[in-house]
């Protein structure tokens, strides 16, 4: 009997389930999208049940399609969207209120306030991350503070809180209360140092630990999963981004990746220590295993496929994503700017007053125009944060692995590759981030290891810069002067 990994893929915009077969491919896919809510200015929210019954969905689904058996499933992996905060009851299991989304801003002015306290350098030592709205932590201490079943629950000693990851095994298994290392190192309340969750941290935010769920190793046997009525074992979890760099078989010293999705995420494999940055990057987790840790510097930006979306959903100029690339290859013009801080800016900025605004535009500007310096945005946010990277690292990056839906887009790859001057490498199967996960489950089950992983690297496509200095020069710094004018915009 064949076996399988079945990799529950949860994102920003939608659910997914791959099969993944012991020769290391992907078998089939299944997707479903669920419901975006913003009940006010810079608020988003999830409905936990409907993650949930969308990932059930595409479970069943993917085994259909693909006629396996849930007999046939060796093992289950998970990644995530990360910072996302869902509260539930752990006696019904029924949420306290919606999952509120990395993207939300709720908390934005109360970090803002904190930036200047000595809590900004406690969580920059402990965590590795900025005190900012965009992780979990001051989600949380919003809902312990505003939603009173919440405070009720937690009297009652029944209130549970955790990231996506937590959400899903938690509903999948026996009540089990589990997240990985890569997730825990997103919240601003776990230390990286140390490896567990910071008591001062926890004190200071005013959230119980108690509340919070153990952490486990990214690679290792959580607990098993009810699915179909068959338990099968939790093999491997990880965040989105951390699984991607995995994907992208990044296990060197050095090993950058850059995964456009609903926001844009570069990180770098920077070894057996965090590394602490000078700037306005972050220390992260990459993975762990056996008590191990591989560590990673990654800069965050907060919208990029997102900006697609936009394109089509909110100025409704393009029916689908994919006409992007037709518009970008239409015109030669280059003097609308983009600025796309639908959620303020991440890195190397970290500014959550920012807000999106388009300039240069002119009467022959048209939506051509827009769309295609929407892609240029992309590209130069990336940029910024590759330079950053350089800059800290002492090292000059000569290629840039990347995956993620956006990097199929091959105008979008080219003008990354001239902005970056450097090569550009998608690999065949795009889907690194469930892929990652996969090969860190597979891991866990002695199917492969990272030699193994090496030698079977499939195809890839290159794209390398063929841009004049100058031109790059000029489109970088319309970029930055466009930046700057978009920064304390509520000032």
């Amino acid at each position: 009997m064949e076996e399988y990994i079945l990799t529950l893929d949860q994102g920003t915009s939608s659910s997914r389930a791959l099969l993944v077969g012991k020769d290391g491919q992907a078998v089939d896919l299944a997707q479903r999208e669920f419901t975006q809510f913003y009940p006010k200015p810079g608020w988003v929210e999830h409905d936990p049940m409907e993650i949930l019954n969308s990932q059930l969905a595409v479970i069943e689904e993917v085994l259909q399609k693909s006629k396996v058996s849930i007999n046939q499933i060796a093992g289950v992996t998970i990644t995530n969207q990360r910072e996302t905060v869902v509260f539930w009851d752990h006696q019904t299991g029924k949420p306290v209120y919606p999952a509120i989304v990395w993207q939300d801003q709720r908390t934005a002015s109360w970090c803002q306030k904190m930036k200047e306290t000595p809590l900004a350098t406690l969580v920059k030592e402990k965590t590795g991350l900025v005190l900012d709205s965009y992780f979990s932590a001051s989600k949380m201490k919003w809902v312990l503070e505003e939603v009173p079943e919440a405070a009720d629950l937690l009297k009652k000693g029944r209130l549970r809180s955790g990231t996506i990851d937590a959400w899903l095994i938690y509903k999948l298994s026996d009540k089990f209360h589990f997240t990985d290392s890569t997730n825990a190192s997103r919240t601003m309340l776990w230390n990286i140092h140390s490896k567990d969750w910071d008591k001062d941290l926890c004190e200071k935010f005013n959230i119980p630990q108690e509340i919070l769920p153990e952490v486990k190793d990214s690679m290792s046997h959580f607990c098993e999963l009810i699915i179909l009525d068959k338990r099968v074992p939790l093999v491997a979890v990880a965040g989105d981004q951390q699984a991607a760099l995995f994907g992208q078989l990044c296990f060197r010293d050095g090993d950058v990746k850059n995964t456009y999705g609903t926001g844009c995420f570069t990180l770098m494999n920077v070894g057996d220590a965090p590394v602490s940055s000078k700037g306005k990057l972050l220390s992260t987790v990459a993975w762990s295993r056996d008590g191990a840790y591989k560590y990673a510097v990654e800069g965050s930006v907060f919208i990029a496929g997102a900006a697609i979306q936009w394109l089509r959903d909110g100025l409704r100029i393009i029916d689908y994503s994919d006409e992007s690339e037709f518009h970008a290859n239409k015109t030669n013009a280059n003097e609308v700017v983009v600025v796309p801080a639908f959620a303020g800016l991440g890195a190397p900025y970290w500014d959550m007053k920012a807000k999106g605004a388009i300039f240069g535009l002119t009467r022959d500007s048209g939506k051509s125009e827009i769309i295609k310096a929407t892609l240029q945005s992309l590209a130069f946010q990336t940029k910024d944060l590759i330079d950053a990277m350089q800059e800290e690292g002492g090292m000059t990056i000569t290629k840039l692995r990347v995956d993620g839906g956006a990097s199929s887009n091959d105008w979008l790859m080219q003008f990354q590759a001239d902005m970056l001057n450097s090569l550009v490498e998608r690999p065949k199967n795009v889907e690194s981030t469930a892929m990652g996960v996969s090969f860190m489950g597979g891991m866990v089950l002695n199917w492969w290891t990272e030699k193994t992983l090496l030698e079977q690297e499939s195809k890839t496509t290159v794209f390398e810069p063929r841009m004049d200095h100058s031109d790059r020069d000029q489109l970088y710094n319309n970029w930055h002067k466009a930046v700057q004018r978009t920064l304390d915009w509520d000032e």
